[in-house]
């Protein structure tokens, strides 16, 4: 084994060390396998009650009108995470749009939208208006207001209760961190906040963005009365199968709101076909929760790999998961960009490219990111990301398999070990 990672460029010092990390991780690596279990048998279990069938793997073209295959597949999210509807398109690009159609659907002209975990996934920031930009909600009168989380990454239940007013609608939260150091929150944190807003609330829309949390543990936010959770499908619950989409699950009124964003008053679900890409879409849902497992191990692996040497990492390298991203702060742009080469020489897909930062639609500031992948920009898929400003911090995340993620993290430090950006500890004999 170590002779053949050494023909893959590790260094016998890199996998060594590796390897000595590994051997105390074994409990929290089976008990996320149990997890996976757990969720693996929800998964069929939904699929089991929606009567999935081969026709519902058949293609639809034209208006779409009567695709069972995609009427099926709804059922199955709504019934694995526990919601009255769903709304699961290929017509949705990505988890930024997907949560675009629900904030639009659900949202009026006076409303105000409020996030009480502090600001938003950078590209969310102009589908709100933060940053001025053309079809904003702030173009169409929607305002916002945000509370930000405590210092030690909680909710702020005072601010949250001083911030709801009469215009309030709906309120967001972000399960994960996007390009911030703070924790990612825990589905029974968001339980927590979202039965305070109900009990001072109830009228209010609890919107979360689920993006990067779906099936890290054995309940979801839907499970504590979220109205709507939304993500994407080149994220968890694509399995690495899907090639584009995202959902929507939630309440049937906030879903049909949803839907007539996404096509158009009067149409709603009705409309739009599948396109042949069910069958991807069901197999990616069915083999999501071991993926996820997979990359759950990686982000582990990484934490671990590198707060041992000294970089403070989110989360550290003990403290329990709620998604699949690891952060690990370099301090120097160096360290960011030695870490995304690496991952991007580990790659099955275009692993002789060298990643380079560059102005990526929707941030404001350059951006790296590695990503040598089966599907464009898939993040379930081994990569990693982050942008060119202090604390010079990279966002890893993915893996299709977890022996993969394992050479992603030893090849990402491999390059910062030949460049001279980290001293391995020496191997006690």
């Amino acid at each position: 084994m170590k002779q053949l990672y050494e023909s893959l460029g590790i260094s016998k010092e890199v996998y060594e060390y590796g390897e000595g990390i590994l051997e105390a991780l074994k409990e929290r690596f089976a008990a996320i396998d149990e997890t996976a279990e757990y969720n693996q048998l929800k998964v069929i279990a939904a699929m089991q009650k929606a009567h999935v069938s081969a026709e519902c793997f058949n293609a639809s073209s034209g208006y779409g009108y009567d695709d069972i295959g995609r009427d099926t597949l709804e059922e199955v999210y709504a019934a694995a995470f526990h919601t009255e509807a769903a709304l699961v398109r290929p017509q949705i690009t990505c988890g930024t749009h997907a949560l675009a159609i629900a904030l639009a659907g659900n949202l009026r002209p006076g409303d105000e939208l409020l996030s009480i975990s502090g600001r938003p996934y950078d590209t969310l920031e102009e589908v709100i208006g933060i940053r001025p930009s053309c079809g904003s909600l702030a173009e169409y009168g929607v305002t916002y207001a945000q509370v930000d989380l405590l210092e030690d990454g909680s909710f702020d239940y005072e601010g949250i209760e001083k911030a709801l007013r009469p215009q309030t609608r709906l309120i967001e939260i972000q399960r994960s961190k996007g390009y911030q150091t703070r924790p990612t929150l825990s589905v029974a944190q968001i339980g927590e906040a979202i039965a305070f807003i109900k009990e001072r609330r109830p009228d209010v829309i609890v919107m979360v963005d689920n993006c990067y949390g779906e099936f890290v543990e054995r309940l979801e936010p839907s499970d504590f009365d979220a109205d709507m959770i939304v993500g994407s499908l080149i994220k968890n619950p694509g399995g690495g199968l899907a090639p584009i989409g995202g959902y929507i699950a939630g309440t049937k009124e906030c879903v049909e709101r949803a839907a007539y964003r996404l096509t158009c008053p009067g149409l709603g679900k009705e409309v739009g076909a599948s396109l042949g890409v069910m069958r991807s879409f069901y197999q990616g849902f069915f083999l999501a929760p071991t993926v996820t497992a997979a990359a759950l191990k990686g982000a582990i692996f990484a934490a671990n790999v590198y707060e041992r040497l000294g970089f403070k990492v989110v989360p550290n390298g003990s403290e329990s998961r709620h998604d699949i991203i690891q952060a690990v702060e370099f301090g120097f742009p160096e360290g960011l960009t030695s870490f995304c080469e690496g991952i991007q020489a580990a790659a099955p897909v275009d692993s002789y490219v060298t990643p380079e930062p560059w102005a990526m639609p929707g941030y404001d500031s350059d951006v790296i990111m590695a990503a040598g992948a089966f599907i464009q920009g898939s993040s379930i898929e081994l990569s990693a990301d982050g942008p060119l400003k202090p604390p010079y911090a990279v966002y890893f995340q993915g893996g299709l398999t977890w022996p993969h993620a394992k050479l992603g993290i030893l090849m990402s430090l491999q390059k910062l070990y030949e460049k001279g950006h980290v001293t391995l500890p020496v191997k006690q004999q």
